[in-house]
């Protein structure tokens, strides 16, 4: 099922209505969908190098309001909707411990969630689920889908086709160990 999702969403960087499609899976990847947009922004750049940042920018805006309605989920519908989400994402069995100290570091959870490829939409869920205050959510994944996807069309309108490969297979771990550094030395100023 997931192969066809993924297909599926490549073949829609060729449609005319290309940036719409960004849109709509940028939307709906942040509360349900498995598939990330950069599957097809990728396409999409590296067809249209000048137009990258424009691109970038629908996948940013659609991801955040995509987020919002994730945080809708987790906030007014977790049990009849966010449960059954987060069970296919296999996290469900965590919400509980993971509720309790949620809002305490949710920021960190948001952005960590938003550059990795930790699946965004869990996030924006349990946002909603434990109250995380809607500003600090929303200021955090603009931030952070901005960087991602910004990140990604920077390199794709730098260097082309030829970054594809990096981008596909490393720039998550990268993102992920930017992270652990950035919480590690915030962790090292407070305490050490």
């Amino acid at each position: 099922m997931i192969q066809r999702l993924y297909t599926w969403t490549m073949s829609l960087a060729a449609h005319r209505h290309a940036m719409w499609a960004l849109a709509a899976v940028a939307f709906i990847e942040s509360s349900v969908f498995p598939i990330p947009p950069d599957v097809l922004m990728i396409p999409m750049i590296l067809a249209a190098r000048h137009r990258a940042f424009v691109i970038a920018a629908v996948a940013t805006l659609a991801s955040v309001l995509g987020g919002c309605l994730g945080y809708a989920i987790g906030y007014g519908f977790m049990d009849t909707i966010g449960q059954p989400i987060l069970e296919f994402y296999g996290k469900a069995d965590q919400f509980d411990q993971l509720a309790a100290r949620f809002n305490e570091y949710g920021g960190w959870a948001v952005l960590v969630a938003g550059v990795t490829p930790f699946p965004y939409k869990v996030i924006t869920i349990f946002s909603g689920a434990t109250q995380l205050p809607l500003p600090l959510f929303m200021g955090v994944s603009v931030l952070a889908r901005a960087l991602r996807f910004f990140i990604v069309a920077g390199l794709l309108w730098q260097f082309g086709a030829p970054i594809k490969a990096f981008i596909e297979r490393w720039l998550g771990p990268l993102f992920t160990a930017f992270v652990v550094l950035l919480i590690g030395g915030f962790y090292a100023l407070r305490y050490l």
